[in-house]
């Protein structure tokens, strides 16, 4: 296991044994030539059990997806009120808050293959009961917010087990890559899910979307299943998992600068600069001269086709052993690209600034993640996925409605404008007021 001194540099304490454990001395590879080194890290699919647990997030990326676009447009048909859309939201966000945050406690204390097992069959047993109501015709708006709340509670308990067990599958010198590899599998579901959805609901119906779903989410219980067991380490394997573990684990956040530095990096970034709020408005003013249909979904597309090429091309910074300086430069890089794209009347110039900026959203995701995994030890680092989780999914959500509001007192592209350069001012604040996050490095051994 590792701590974290109180500059915020990663220190070895223990080594782990087991065959759950990834290899201590093994993560170190011949450097790579020609093109090789700017494609893709992917050591980390040499290990195995790595390699079954990234498996199953490829099935489900897309999976996913389907239901995420099914749920709405159902909701949408019933009412023919984008109001409820909005409304299910909402009520799938309150339990996945609630069950991260303490699916993460959970995840410290017990056997992280078998909570997998568990919420991973709770996910496949509500998409079977999504296809059985949309078949049967049901109709019911109460019921698809129950199920989808019941849904997001079962993800908000994976969640923090998947992302933990992580470091227990792979080296530390090999945890920016393996993040790198499970995010951009998530932004090509991002891309991919409701292009086919869309689709496929013409062809075979809107209910086998839910179907689709249900039967990709039984690969991914054989690919658990075949995971070595990951039992928690040390005192944690006596410990309950109750809130006041989940207290303990703010506790541990704030005793921690660089774990606290990286949420509030993201937070900044997500927050002030997400403008995703705002992209029907500047659809229909700003870039109505190119379609509103067109303009609308490629500024959609923009960001995810971004962070898709950033983990496609990941090979050019991934083994870098800067974790923390790399948060801080693709956060300011984001804020950058932001407001360019607030300043642009171009429909291009502005796709381009927005591809930018998920490529730097890219870099942040892969480097935060890796901080995560490395800096806490084993029997935190569940409580860490569940915080992540929350920070991830709220953080957007907030940013909708700054943007919304600011984007109507305003106008959209002073909003976004603003937005971006308020986040490179806070962020060079940030790291001028509190220089633990920049300093943040890591060895290829998992030492400073």
């Amino acid at each position: 296991m590792k701590d974290v001194s109180s500059n915020g540099m990663c220190v070895d304490t223990t080594k782990s044994t087991g065959d759950d454990t990834a290899p201590e001395g093994d993560s170190g590879a011949a450097p790579r030539g020609g093109w090789r080194r700017f494609a893709m890290d992917t050591r980390p699919l040499r290990r195995p059990a790595y390699r079954r647990l990234w498996s199953s997030t490829v099935v489900t990326a897309v999976g996913s997806q389907l239901t995420a676009v099914a749920v709405p447009k159902q909701i949408y048909d019933i009412t023919g009120s984008s109001a409820w859309v909005g409304y299910a939201s909402l009520a799938g966000l309150l339990p996945m808050v609630i069950f991260a945050l303490w699916g993460g406690a959970v995840a410290d204390s017990v056997d992280r293959r078998t909570l997998l097992l568990v919420t991973n069959t709770g996910i496949a047993v509500t998409s079977v009961l999504f296809w059985v109501q949309a078949v049967t015709g049901l109709a019911s708006v109460w019921v698809l917010m129950v199920l989808l709340a019941v849904q997001q509670a079962f993800f908000g308990l994976n969640s923090p087990a998947r992302n933990a067990s992580i470091a227990r599958l792979v080296p530390a010198g090999e945890l920016a890559a393996a993040a790198a590899l499970g995010s951009t599998v998530m932004q090509l579901g991002l891309v991919a899910g409701p292009l086919l959805a869309g689709a496929l609901i013409p062809v075979i119906g809107l209910a086998e979307l839910y179907l689709i779903d249900a039967l990709a989410l039984c690969v991914t219980l054989w690919a658990v299943y075949r995971l070595p067991a990951l039992p928690p380490l040390g005192s944690s394997a006596t410990r309950r998992a109750g809130w006041r573990e989940v207290a303990a684990g703010f506790r541990y956040i704030a005793l921690h600068k660089v774990l606290l530095l990286s949420f509030l990096a993201d937070i900044i970034a997500m927050v002030l600069g997400m403008p995703r709020a705002l992209f029907p408005q500047l659809a229909d003013t700003t870039y109505a001269s190119y379609g509103e249909g067109l303009a609308l979904g490629l500024l959609f597309a923009a960001i995810p086709i971004g962070a898709v090429l950033g983990g496609l091309t990941s090979g050019t910074f991934s083994r870098s052993s800067r974790h923390g300086l790399m948060v801080v430069l693709a956060v300011l890089a984001w804020g950058a690209a932001i407001t360019g794209f607030g300043l642009s009347t171009s429909l291009w110039v502005a796709v381009a600034f927005l591809v930018a900026a998920g490529v730097a959203d890219m870099v942040s995701m892969v480097f935060r993640g890796a901080i995560l995994l490395s800096a806490a030890t084993d029997e935190m680092r569940g409580r860490m996925q569940g915080v992540f989780t929350v920070v991830v999914a709220g953080g957007p959500r907030l940013a909708d409605v700054l943007h919304g509001t600011a984007g109507s007192a305003f106008g959209a592209r002073t909003a976004v404008a603003g937005g971006g350069l308020l986040v490179v001012a806070a962020v060079l604040l940030l790291v001028t007021v509190t220089p633990a996050l920049r300093r943040y490095r890591i060895s290829g051994e998992g030492r400073p």
